[in-house]
């Protein structure tokens, strides 16, 4: 698996025109922007874990059926001081650094103020977000990094907590029809409080003129949540929201202020200082977004871990919601570079399953509902809400389907009512299989951790279309629509590709959404970086071809990557 998860990738600075094998719709025009750790060592040293690594962006253009490819590393802060010193000098999350090389408990100890509450990486590596007309590589600190979409030149810093006191925030808002952003971070003792801060960003501001104004600069809360302790809020990676509501998981896994207050001066990295404690509950927090209040219902379910929200909605008084569920945070510690090796089979089959479950709650509970009765009554789904004495409310998921990951939806179906989830698939099971594509649901052989597969799930028909091939990893897959579409499933799916095959060259896959049919395939003689999260700009009208290599150029490079190696 060191070939995906453990080398450091080259930038592609210059676009690469890839080498397209069937045919791309006339129509598809635009730029998948994606984001993903590419460096995971400096000098001689090296990061703890694959989430650690330095952002390398890379971007697909797309224009009248030809694909140019661009990668370049985000220049952060964190990135220029790191290779300046030519060793890892920032901390990240999973990966305690020093600046001083002669570290001893007196220069520990001189730091330790400056670290109570640390001032963290702007290695922003986990997704895109647009912003106005901007874009914004973003990671979970109170950091955001402007880029050039175009060139994927690295621009501005921006700090969340001039505008906002959060000190950490998440990599996945929200947008409105308006393109407002809405996210939530969270605020560590401030006031002596701790809560998780809802806040919205303008889509444009102008001075009543023409001049357009950083939207950035006026964001503003939108409301908050108190956290239920002071001294352990609870990570997160994403959140949902329908017309009216938003949900807000307060789920376990937490983390321990007081243990990160001192992580620096023990050597130990802030990961260390985040535990999942099966013993308690996940707290489930509905915020009214008419009144910015939350529903004052206390509904809770079992412990377990979410990173990715994929839909919510409201239907007959009920919101629904889906989410992607782990028993426990053992997906994390696989993410351990030590754990990507020769045994990432068997470290990943002590992984918690990914599970798609769906929860549905009353928007309004009867108080003559007997204690233990189901307050859903929903024919849709099998999920359960069950009244408890002091106004709460215990709720038991629908089970939809086990192995999902990175999922996405059509995004103009987002907070409503919806059909198809997009995601990839990998089975935790050592057996080999080989290439396959649009199988029914449950009717395909499991999936070692060296292949994987991109799934369309059904909710209403509880079924599948997948594809597949032999030592494939597939990215996150994005839904791009195609216009005037009417159909939620009618566009194309996109999805960057690398293998565990060094003769076989990444590329990327071009899907028909509606029959899970490879329409196309855009192979780059590159080291492409496996990355985690990203969006498609649709028309974009720079000349992504300028200064590319020539076909003939191409050809030789490819013949040159497939020629037996000795």
């Amino acid at each position: 698996m060191d070939i995906i998860f453990g080398r450091n990738k080259k930038e592609q600075l210059e676009p690469l025109r890839a080498r397209v094998t069937g045919r791309i719709p006339a129509w598809l025009q635009g730029t998948l922007l994606r984001n993903g750790p590419g460096m995971h060592t400096v000098g001689e040293t090296r990061y703890n874990h694959w989430f650690d690594g330095l952002a390398l962006l890379h971007s697909f253009t797309i224009r009248d059926g030809e694909v140019y490819y661009r990668s370049k590393y985000l220049r952060s802060d964190t990135y220029n001081a790191n290779i300046e010193a030519n060793r890892i000098v920032v901390s990240e999350f999973g990966t305690m650094a020093y600046p001083d090389p002669c570290k001893n408990i007196f220069s520990k100890a001189f730091s330790y103020l400056s670290h109570t509450i640390p001032d963290f990486t702007d290695n922003c590596l986990i997704n895109i977000m647009k912003c106005g007309e901007d874009f914004y590589a973003t990671t979970e600190t109170n950091y955001i990094r402007k880029i050039n979409p175009q060139t994927l030149e690295t621009l501005e810093k921006v700090d969340y907590r001039k505008h906002v006191a959060v000190n950490l925030a998440t990599s996945h808002p929200h947008y409105d029809d308006a393109g407002n952003v809405l996210n939530i971070g969270t605020s560590i003792v401030d006031k002596g409080k701790t809560k998780y801060v809802i806040f919205k960003i303008p889509a444009t501001v102008s001075d009543g003129g023409k001049k357009r104004l950083s939207p950035l600069k006026h964001m503003a809360v939108f409301c908050s949540i108190a956290s239920r302790t002071l001294l352990s809020p609870s990570y997160y990676h994403s959140f949902g929201v329908t017309e009216s509501y938003i949900v807000f998981l307060e789920q376990p896994f937490k983390m321990d202020i007081l243990k990160m207050a001192t992580a620096y001066i023990r050597g130990v990295s802030w990961a260390s200082c985040l535990a999942f404690h099966r013993e308690d509950k996940t707290y489930i927090h509905i915020i009214d977004q008419r009144t910015k209040k939350p529903v004052l219902t206390k509904f809770y379910t079992d412990p377990m871990v979410v990173f990715h929200h994929v839909n919510a909605y409201e239907e007959d008084g009920c919101l629904l919601f889906d989410v992607i569920a782990y028993e426990d945070s053992s997906l994390y510690q696989l993410f351990y570079l030590a754990n990507l090796n020769k045994d990432f089979e068997e470290n990943s089959r002590l992984t918690s399953v990914p599970t798609l479950k769906r929860f549905a709650v009353p928007l309004r509970v009867d108080k003559n509902a007997e204690e233990g009765s189901n307050l859903i009554r929903l024919s849709s789904t099998t999920a359960r809400a069950l009244k408890e004495k002091e106004d709460q409310v215990y709720c038991q998921p629908e089970l939809l389907y086990e192995g999902l990951e990175l999922p996405r939806i059509n995004y103009a179906h987002n907070g409503k009512r919806y059909r198809y989830v997009f995601a990839a698939e990998i089975q935790w099971s050592p057996i080999p299989t080989k290439g396959i594509s649009m199988l029914s649901n449950r009717s395909f052989p499991c999936f070692s951790p060296s292949d994987a597969q991109i799934i369309k799930y059904d909710i209403l028909t509880k079924s599948s279309l997948k594809w597949g091939e032999a030592h494939c990893w597939p990215a996150e897959p994005v839904f791009v629509p195609t216009p005037g579409a009417k159909d939620e499933d009618h566009g194309i799916i996109l999805s960057a590709i690398v293998s565990t095959d060094p003769q076989k060259l990444p590329f990327l896959l071009v899907l028909d959404a509606k029959t899970f049919t490879e329409l196309a395939r855009a192979s780059v003689d590159v080291e492409m970086h496996l990355d985690l999260h990203g969006l498609f700009i649709p028309g974009a009208d720079w000349d992504a071809g300028k200064q590319a290599p020539s076909r003939e150029e191409q050809d030789r490079a490819a013949e040159r990557r497939v020629a037996p190696r000795t």
